[in-house]
């Protein structure tokens, strides 16, 4: 599904080029936790691995020098190999190393928190100022967002503009002496939607993003990011029949997209994402955002909403 996605818009090679650094964002939030008896690709909190291991594949393909998966999770360091596939066959650690020596670019899989050498100070509408981000990204040739669909009680979703919230350091925004690695500072600071909206749109700017592929496979409703939060799974194929990929070069319209098929266009695409359009980063008019393989209405979803503070 991911590389038929791919095709439709043009193939990787339409984004990633020979000899260029790519940095892929999946939302890996709870991975640190991965088990046999708790499993956050099948509670849809975390991105599906098989995603990010095609993406890697294909960035390879077309010649990239290096492809960079990295995450700032909940935790300072954190085991890849718990980021097992579904069927339980491999895991994207085993998978970077093995696509690591088939092609000649090189696969890193990067904990943000210990693995960032600078981090970057970049500019936010928000009263913070500046938030620091991992120079890992800023420093990437191409930017890919790969998230999962989920509701969040503080910002209503949560796609591939929020989804870079997971740059920034946790030691600088987090309760890292209390073990909430729960990145506080940021959640309460402007702590409105649109107040935090304001921060991921700004950090989004920052990252670039050149691609976003969404993950509607098994996601999240309710009250998420979390089950931990109050969210629940939402396997899409028991409403939909089937799993679905939004792929896009405009990752705002992305998100826009995905906002319509959660049936949550009010308040998301009017409050947060015309903040991204209004600083140039892509489209929000449905009626300017081309659908390749579907049609809009046949994805519509009855998706719970998260019930949002403020």
């Amino acid at each position: 599904m991911t590389r038929d996605a791919l095709d439709a818009i043009g193939g990787i090679g339409s984004v990633v080029h020979e000899g260029e650094t790519v940095f892929v964002k999946p939302n890996m939030v709870t991975l640190p936790w991965s088990s046999t008896t708790y499993n956050p690709f099948r509670l849809g909190e975390c991105t599906k691995p098989e995603i990010v291991i095609a993406v890697v594949e294909e960035c390879l393909k077309a010649g990239a020098r290096e492809v960079i998966v990295g995450d700032g999770s909940q935790m300072p360091r954190f085991d890849w190999d718990g980021a097992v596939t579904l069927d339980g066959s491999t895991s994207l650690a085993r998978e970077a190393a093995r696509l690591g020596g088939r092609y000649r670019g090189r696969v890193r899989l990067a904990c943000l928190d210990v693995d960032t050498t600078t981090w970057v100070e970049v500019p936010t509408g928000t009263s913070l100022g500046r938030v620091a981000v991992s120079s890992l990204v800023t420093e990437a040739d191409r930017v890919i967002s790969v998230p999962v669909a989920k509701t969040h009680k503080w910002a209503h979703l949560t796609l591939s503009l929020k989804n870079f919230i997971g740059t920034t350091p946790l030691e600088r925004y987090g309760w890292v002496n209390s073990g909430n690695y729960d990145r506080v500072l940021l959640h309460r600071n402007d702590s409105s939607p649109r107040g935090f909206g304001r921060l991921f749109v700004d950090l989004a700017r920052a990252a670039g993003p050149d691609l976003a592929i969404i993950d509607f496979s098994i996601g999240m409703e309710g009250d998420g990011p979390s089950t931990s939060t109050g969210g629940t799974p939402l396997d899409v194929a028991t409403r939909l029949g089937s799993w679905l990929l939004l792929a896009s070069t405009d990752p705002v319209a992305a998100d826009a997209t995905a906002a319509r098929v959660m049936g949550q266009e009010s308040p998301y695409v009017g409050d947060i994402l015309r903040m991204a359009h209004e600083a140039g980063l892509g489209t929000i008019c449905a009626e300017s955002i081309e659908l390749v393989g579907a049609r809009l209405d046949d994805l519509r979803l009855e998706w719970r909403r998260a019930q949002v503070a403020g």
